[in-house]
């Protein structure tokens, strides 16, 4: 007893992100941006400790985390020369609507609300701003009525499970009479991943999460009453095998998601773009195929597109965006994944999207350790000095 007592007295009070104070952002650095690396160091020196995990770090061991990165970096991209490439088409479509940008807005959760008092709609401006889209979580903040407010285009809502079917017809009806084209339902949280990195800084980043007992009941039958609920086309994201791509498009699935939760749920999964050929294979064009986990860089999208996806959302990119400059931070980093893209789409001879496919890719031994920035050698650098 004396010692438990003794643990309690010494162990560290739970923080709560939402009682900090807001880090300091200055939207006015987003016209300096020169590069991705560069919003990458200024979210960390922006960001406190918990913040700064929270977002960028994984479940238990991160193996998930990393692994999304080591599988990336382990495809090649190939070059064809002697092609006139002075107009390159990186417009994409979702669900009917035409985007500027293959690179959407990931639905990012409490902490979009934790950097910024208008979170979410800084993400939807953003987003439309660009000329692509955003998901809208249920935990985005200050609420998905602000967001959808904040903009004239429809966005995309994505579900939480927090309670019993009331709670949801209600969520449901709110979203719609919002304006969200379509309802994106999160499966892969059925339990909410070990989050160590949240749970040793002692970060209440989970609050108002409501029951678990909810999201962990979710099951098949439940997915096509929520599109009939709502009326609008289905979104399931999370998806991680082709079993589940294949049951998915069964139950009405107008759009398969390709995603391990950024490597934040299941430790030791395998990574989002090692199993997306199969997805892609099983659905078999019946759906579209969205894609995201791990992706720092234009490329890391042009593989994915050639693999299969229609288009590739971005979340931590989105989070360090925001966290350095705001709602600017945002747009400027999707300017430069735009400019990245197009760079590597010239170099390799290639003219539009609707080139793409399995062929542009091969094997290839990665050339560095995984990490969670292992796509910005001078970001790593820099933190490096900083630590000596």
């Amino acid at each position: 007893m004396a010692k438990k007592a003794k643990r309690a007295a010494t162990s560290k009070p739970r923080r709560n992100p939402r009682q900090l104070k807001y880090p300091r952002i200055d939207e006015r650095a987003a016209a300096d941006f020169v590069s991705l690396q560069e919003i990458v160091l200024a979210a960390r020196r922006n960001l406190p400790q918990e913040l700064w995990d929270h977002l960028s770090g994984g479940s238990d061991s991160e193996t998930t985390l990393w692994r999304n990165r080591l599988a990336l970096d382990s495809l090649a991209l190939r070059q064809r020369v002697l092609v006139d490439v002075r107009e390159i088409d990186i417009t994409t479509t979702l669900l009917g609507q035409k985007l500027a940008s293959p690179v959407f807005l990931a639905p990012v959760g409490g902490f979009v609300g934790f950097v910024h008092p208008e979170g979410a709609c800084n993400v939807a401006r953003a987003a439309v701003a660009h000329g692509t889209t955003a998901f809208i979580s249920t935990a985005a903040k200050p609420g998905i009525e602000q967001a959808a407010a904040a903009v004239r285009e429809p966005l995309l809502f994505q579900l939480y499970v927090r309670s019993d079917r009331k709670w949801v017809e209600d969520i449901l009806d709110r979203a719609k009479a919002s304006g969200y084209r379509a309802l994106c339902v999160c499966v892969d949280r059925n339990y909410y991943g070990r989050r160590e990195r949240d749970l040793i800084s002692h970060a209440n980043v989970r609050e108002g999460f409501g029951d678990p007992k909810y999201q962990m009941a979710l099951n098949w039958d439940d997915i096509g009453w929520m599109k009939q609920r709502m009326g609008k086309p289905l979104i399931l994201k999370g998806i991680a095998t082709a079993e589940d791509a294949r049951l998915a498009v069964e139950h009405g699935a107008d759009v398969v998601y390709v995603s391990n939760h950024g490597g934040r749920q299941l430790d030791h999964a395998q990574a989002s773009i090692e199993v997306l050929p199969e997805v892609v294979a099983a659905v078999e064009g019946r759906a579209e195929v969205l894609f995201d986990g791990g992706v720092l860089r234009g490329t890391d999208v042009i593989k994915a597109l050639c693999l299969g996806a229609r288009a590739v959302g971005v979340g931590k990119l989105l989070g360090w965006g925001l966290a350095a400059a705001g709602e600017l931070g945002i747009v400027r980093m999707l300017e430069l994944m735009d400019v990245e893209i197009r760079t590597a789409l010239g170099l390799m001879g290639v003219t539009s999207l609707k080139q793409l496919n399995p062929s542009w890719v091969r094997p290839a031994q990665p050339v560095r350790l995984a990490s969670q920035s292992n796509g910005y050698p001078w970001f790593e650098e820099q933190m490096g000095e900083q630590q000596e």
